[in-house]
């Protein structure tokens, strides 16, 4: 079964930096796009970033500049490195990848959502 599995969350001050990574399981076929969003009280889910299995990668508007989103097929891992961290970006963060893998012989793709980690921006 697949699993993605965050981790870096936590406390940082404004203007700091946290890094999140997610591990995907192992037994898989290919990882064709992995990426993060975050959720705050009372809003909507939303997309922070993702990249594709190529390199390619997509960022929302309030985190372009500051947040770099990157992969590592080997490890199936994907990171995000935030730097600049505002109040406002306190918040829930998923880790989001579109696995296709082997099923009956068969691949098969879904989507999958790890549990989230907390990102709390404050003094």
């Amino acid at each position: 079964q697949v699993q993605l599995v965050e981790s870096g969350g936590g406390l940082v001050q404004p203007g700091g930096s946290l890094r999140l990574s997610c591990a995907a399981s192992e037994n898989i076929f290919s990882i064709n796009v992995m990426g993060w969003y975050r959720q705050a009280p009372g809003k909507q889910r939303e997309l922070v970033a993702h990249i594709t299995s190529g390199g390619s990668t997509n960022y929302a508007d309030y985190v372009k500049g500051r947040f770099t989103i990157s992969r590592d097929n080997t490890k199936n891992t994907v990171y995000l490195q935030m730097n600049s961290l505002k109040p406002e970006d306190t918040a829930v963060y998923y880790c989001n990848a579109e696995i296709t893998r082997p099923t009956a012989g068969i691949p098969y793709t879904r989507v999958y959502w790890g549990r989230g980690t907390q990102v709390t921006v404050s003094s």
